[in-house]
């Protein structure tokens, strides 16, 4: 995937899959969406998922200041012929960026690239609490009252101790 400018009616975003060198920058922003001191972002991650045939972490950039990331990951399913479904997780737009179109343009390029693999939905979760990022789904025609989602953590797993 090559970079791919994206007008926005706002700022032209640049969007393409991250690489090592955009660690530091994607941790920053995984900062912003959770507080948890275990949060590490791996340059050497990042080079496997920029290659990787199923996921793709991608990052948005404004005037080459990266300023958003999302994760998608295509899964296989017996449900719809070969059909597989998206997963998005983790988007978040650096607080300083929103309303800039960088977020648009972050679903835009996973709605893009789920077509391209025929997928049958894209489908994400988000914290309860964020009532925004809610409205800005809901806005970008994603349904918030139709399922609801499940997490258990890696702590609450058996025998994770």
């Amino acid at each position: 995937m090559t970079e791919r400018p994206q007008e926005t009616g706002r700022d032209e975003v640049a969007v393409r899959r991250a690489r090592a060198a955009d660690a530091g920058a994607v941790a920053a922003l995984y900062a912003q969406l959770v507080a948890n001191p275990a949060l590490r972002v791996l340059p050497e991650r990042l080079d496997e998922l920029a290659t990787h045939a199923d996921a793709s972490l991608l990052v948005a950039s404004v005037e080459g200041a990266l300023v958003g990331t999302v994760f998608v990951a295509w899964c296989p399913d017996a449900m719809f012929d070969r059909r597989p479904f998206a997963v998005v997780e983790n988007i978040v737009v650096d607080a300083a960026a929103r309303g800039r179109g960088v977020g648009t343009a972050l679903l835009a390029e996973v709605e893009r690239l789920s077509l391209a693999r025929d997928c049958s939905k894209i489908m994400l979760l988000s914290a309860s609490e964020r009532v925004e990022a809610h409205r800005f789904f809901e806005r970008g025609g994603y349904a918030g009252d139709r399922k609801r989602g499940f997490v258990k953590y890696r702590s609450a797993f058996a025998g994770a101790g």
